[in-house]
């Protein structure tokens, strides 16, 4: 636990006053973070960073992330996020080829779903950012306390296990726990921010979004157990790797936008 708090408190004081800066410090911040992630789930599938499928799948990634405020390159090429996608499937399928197979076309879906599993997250952190700060901090806020609801709580008055073939420490009691914290946090987000919506559809985007990062948590718990992995890297040392940090806030930035909270 003390390393936990440690490692806690030395990434905030990194992470936190760059996002509050933004600009171009905090994107490029994002796009390492999303790299150390990408490298993370490749490695649970034995894909080497630095070889032909990885290199593709980091470009790929780099290409997904473009905040929209910085495309007019890509405007310039001609070309869209889509067409270049496409055509770093085309050479993924061709790798297959190359590879007589050693490369296979599940080696393919993982990559490409591990892109866009990474890209899509930390591209919505990015537009997230960029429109409002403050729902950047409600995301960081309403995760933390729904993680730390679900663990005390659980702790506390857990009996019966939500998903044991996936993550057997989780509880049900934890679950609704996690959520109802998360609801206190947002309470005072829109008693004391300006949140731009009513309290009413503040709380019900909120307990929606604190179900779907917890869903977000067991999403990558199953890709672990499934490949057999304790902790997705151990950059953060007691917290994993940049996956095991961010695996919630990866389903809820998106879920953001898609609410229309914005």
């Amino acid at each position: 636990m003390k390393q936990r708090i440690i490692t806690a408190v030395v990434a905030a004081a990194v992470f936190l006053p760059i996002v509050i800066f933004g600009g171009w410090p905090f994107t490029l911040m994002v796009y390492l973070i999303a790299s150390i992630a990408l490298y993370e789930a490749l490695k649970m599938k034995k894909i080497q960073l630095f070889s032909v499928p990885g290199i593709i799948s980091l470009l790929l990634l780099w290409i997904f992330m473009i905040p929209d405020q910085y495309s007019s390159w890509l405007e310039q090429l001609d070309y869209t996020k889509l067409e270049l996608f496409f055509l770093g499937l085309l050479l993924f399928l061709t790798y297959t080829v190359i590879t007589k197979n050693r490369f296979t076309f599940e080696d393919v879906a993982f990559s490409i779903m591990s892109t866009l599993y990474v890209g899509l997250g930390f591209y919505f952190f990015i537009e997230t950012r960029e429109a409002n700060l403050t729902y950047v901090f409600y995301s960081l806020f309403i995760i933390w306390a729904t993680d730390s609801g679900a663990y005390f709580i659980g702790r506390a008055f857990g009996k019966h296990k939500l998903w044991p073939e996936i993550s057997p420490n989780k509880t049900t009691e934890g679950f609704f726990g996690g959520v109802l914290s998360a609801l206190v946090v947002a309470s005072l987000f829109s008693v004391f921010a300006d949140m731009n919506v009513s309290a009413l559809v503040l709380l019900t985007a909120t307990a929606f979004l604190s179900v779907f990062g917890q869903i977000g948590d067991l999403v990558e718990s199953a890709l672990k157990r499934y490949y057999n992995v304790k902790d997705s890297g151990n950059i953060l040392p007691g917290h994993g790797g940049m996956l095991d940090r961010f695996d919630s806030l990866l389903f809820v930035w998106p879920l953001i936008h898609l609410f229309h909270l914005l």
